[in-house]
């Protein structure tokens, strides 16, 4: 255990210099021969580091051996041995560390005796009396301590940095442990949000006697996971089931969980909105990729139209009982007309859509032209509690936060002049130093894309979505793209955002990616 304690020197100003002393208690070492302790460390700048032996009890030397205990019960003891021997073993372990300083510093050992009284005369040849401590000299601990680690080793030997003493405390905390420790606590989170989420598909007992109804809730609410088992159940019943999204990256999503059911359970449609279009006969249309006037003109006018003239003339075998919608906020009011003309029943055929008004970062508003009954989720599941503390101002209406706990989101300034990009790669890396695999790591942009992800789409949508599954390598989206989707450490990336449409939800979906970990690069103002 580690506790600071702080002693006040005066400046030549006549101000004090507060300097931030450490103290360990009961600090384990290993060595190849034996476990050691030192019961109790401190390390001072301006002094040195002393290691602590502290003996209670009734305290003797008889014929050259030390007894620790009374007449009844007494112990042979060698505290001045055991003492130096953890010491050295200690030090031993902290000059191996890469971040100690290579200059040599100044180490010794103090002795404590709580219940005993040592005479002022005492002397043996392993230890003088002014490197003990009795009972009457407890109020001087501090003191005696300071003044031993200012005497320890060679009269031109420097004294305790500062710096040197917070790299102490970073050496004895461990390598890597700290890391781990959060990544071990981001997979128990992950259990508890996956039992709390399963909690939530109770709703859909209430929407087995609703055929039109809409989920609206906040990032991390557990929406997605609600269309996924609605889509299974009414497959599982015997209905023909479509799930539609229009992203490429929730779309893959929910074809690779889908994909893993029996196949009674799956359903007979799952992907984009626009490539049922192309299932049904559309042409492929121009790529999506490069907006311009004509594209737009094409997904979203003239492409819906031609789909709706197809889904009038589907057969009853390839029309759908029901169609479940995943982040229906995406639609135009363009797209529901096809989405309802697939039904087999256009009357009362069921239509469950869920969404988040709140991450509507696209220009379209649209909705459909049918009556629903609204279900709102007002617990956030998915998120720390750091994290959706984070975004909570966002999300436009109160949301319980039922998440587990994390570290806090960090927030890194971009220097003056400085690629934003540059500086989230660095954070990004800084994950991986700190234990994160690649795969649990994403880092998104707010502007524009980044090069690596230029680069990685160029071998087409399906290639470069392969990469958020593969696990090999941080993957590297857009906030555009990567809505419905999660990774447990984000880098987010403000940049670029000059003049952006619905910058607010954009940000509001950038922060809500991030599981456990969240990290935003460049100011947030919205």
């Amino acid at each position: 255990m580690t506790a600071p304690a702080c002693t006040g020197t005066a400046d030549g100003a006549g101000g004090v210099t507060v300097l931030t002393c450490l103290v360990v208690v009961g600090q384990r070492v290993s060595t190849a021969e034996k476990e050691h302790e030192v019961d109790a460390l401190v390390a001072m700048p301006g002094a040195g580091i002393v290691a602590i032996e502290i003996k209670s009890g009734q305290i003797a030397v008889e014929d050259g051996r030390w007894v620790q205990g009374s007449a009844g019960k007494q112990f042979m003891i060698d505290p001045v041995t055991q003492c130096r021997e953890a010491l050295y073993a200690l030090r031993g372990y902290v000059s191996e560390d890469p971040r100690w300083p290579r200059q040599h510093q100044r180490w010794t050992h103090l002795l404590v005796f709580p219940n005993a009284s040592i005479p002022d005369d005492f002397a043996l040849p392993q230890i003088s009396r002014d490197r003990i401590v009795d009972r009457d000299q407890l109020d001087q601990l501090a003191s005696v301590a300071h003044r031993v680690g200012r005497e320890s080793g060679p009269a031109d030997r420097p004294f305790l940095a500062a710096e040197t003493v917070d790299r102490l405390a970073e050496i004895l905390g461990g390598r890597g442990l700290p890391q781990r420790d959060v990544v071990a606590r981001a997979a128990e989170n992950a259990d508890i949000a996956d039992a709390l989420t399963r909690e939530q598909s109770v709703l859909l007992r209430a929407v087995d006697a609703l055929p039109r109804v809409e989920i609206r809730g906040g990032a991390g609410s557990g929406k997605t996971y609600l269309a996924l088992e609605q889509a299974r159940r009414l497959s599982r019943d015997g209905q023909r089931v479509a799930l539609i999204c229009y992203s490429h990256g929730l779309a893959s999503y929910l074809r690779r969980v889908t994909a893993g059911w029996k196949r009674r359970e799956r359903p007979a449609y799952v992907g984009e909105f626009h490539a049922l279009g192309v299932e049904w006969g559309a042409p492929a249309g121009p790529d999506e990729r490069i907006r311009s006037a004509e594209s737009v003109r094409w997904w979203e006018e003239e492409l819906p139209r031609l789909m709706s003239e197809l889904a009038d003339g589907l057969p009853d075998g390839r029309r759908f009982d029901a169609v479940i919608v995943d982040e229906a906020q995406d639609f135009a009011d363009s797209w529901w007309q096809p989405v309802i003309g697939a039904l087999r029943d256009r009357e009362d055929g069921r239509l469950m859509i869920v969404g988040d008004v709140g991450q509507s970062v696209f220009q379209r508003a649209g909705r459909p032209p049918v009556d629903l009954v609204p279900l709102v989720l007002d617990h956030n599941l998915r998120n720390t509690r750091q994290i959706a503390s984070a975004f909570l101002p966002l999300v436009g209406h109160r949301m319980e936060l039922r998440g587990g706990t994390g570290p806090a989101v960090r927030y890194v300034d971009v220097p003056e002049g400085a690629d934003p990009i540059a500086v989230g790669d660095d954070e990004a890396m800084r994950l991986l130093d700190e234990g994160w695999q690649p795969g649990d790591v994403a880092l998104l942009t707010i502007g524009s894309r980044h090069p690596m992800q230029v680069e990685l789409q160029e071998d087409g949508n399906d290639a470069y979505w392969e990469t958020f599954w593969s696990g090999e390598d941080i993957f590297y989206g857009h906030v555009l793209g990567f809505k419905g989707l999660e990774r447990r450490a984000v880098v987010l990336v403000c940049n670029g955002y000059e003049g952006i449409d619905r910058f607010r939800e954009r940000i509001y979906v950038g922060l809500s990616r991030a599981t456990d970990v969240l990290v935003v690069v460049g100011e947030i103002d919205c």
